[in-house]
């Protein structure tokens, strides 16, 4: 792991302790993200997060799957810090919150019903890393398990940005810490593996209102980050009809093993 991406998201813990914005400022999209996951695991099962950050979303994860045993864990040591003090202390259920690298995690074979990342992927520096992050959350689950992959793409960041463009909007940018895969390299990834696979879009609708809408309904310099209110409108929305027009530049990547 690249030592600069480790000492931001380090930073970052030390900055906002247990809140959401440790991990990310859009409260809306992780609730998104959140109800995306929980959808798409079963109930009573071990579940690995792998790239918990500081607990916040694994915790709500936790609270509705109620998972038999819960392995969490992070790059960060910050972070672990921040998640055992908070989320994930107290023994409301079985938890084992470690600190460990994706590339090479620190769990047996098969050991897990489901693993899932949330924006993990994506602060690994190149697509060769990811590849074996994603094998390694393959080999930690059961044969049948699910691993699922929250993550940016570049595809629905490139329409976005070419929506924006066409009323004069500025471009939006990956941060500096931050790889988006792109969609059609892991699609063919996972077809040469032999997996089976769905991409589920669910948030475009969330990403329409939020990063277009927004910027023409209402003043959005007024509101710093995301705290425009509208945002929550969108995020409403999106949860009756969340695919629209393949813009949604967060998406879930349910893998069968």
């Amino acid at each position: 792991m690249s030592n600069f991406i480790k000492e931001f998201w380090d930073s970052q813990a030390k900055r906002f302790g247990s809140a959401h914005d440790a991990s990310w400022g859009d409260l809306e999209m992780i609730s998104l993200e959140v109800d995306a996951i929980v959808g798409s695991i079963s109930s009573g099962g071990v579940i690995v997060d792998a790239g918990c950050a500081n607990g916040f979303s694994t915790r709500l994860i936790a609270d509705r799957v109620k998972p038999s045993k819960l392995h969490a864990f992070d790059f960060s040591g910050e972070m672990i810090a921040q998640a055992r003090e908070s989320h994930l202390a107290g023994g409301v259920f079985n938890v084992n919150v470690f600190e460990s690298d994706i590339r090479k995690i620190d769990l047996g074979d098969g050991v897990a019903d489901a693993c899932y990342t949330t924006r993990t992927l994506i602060n690994l520096p190149s697509w060769a890393d990811q590849q074996t992050g994603i094998s390694e959350c393959l080999r930690i689950v059961k044969p049948g398990g699910l691993v699922l992959l929250s993550e940016a793409f570049w595809e629905p960041l490139c329409k976005l940005n070419a929506l924006r463009q066409v009323v004069g909007l500025p471009a939006l940018v990956e941060h500096d810490f931050n790889r988006y895969i792109k969609i059609e390299r892991l699609t063919q990834w996972l077809t040469a593996q032999k997996l089976q696979f769905e991409i589920h879009d669910f948030s475009s609708m969330y990403y329409l209102g939020s990063r277009f809408i927004r910027e023409m309904a209402t003043d959005a310099s007024a509101f710093p980050g995301f705290t425009n209110p509208i945002n929550k409108d969108f995020a409403d929305l999106a949860r009756k009809y969340p695919s629209c027009g393949s813009i949604g530049v967060q998406q879930l990547v349910v893998i069968k093993k």
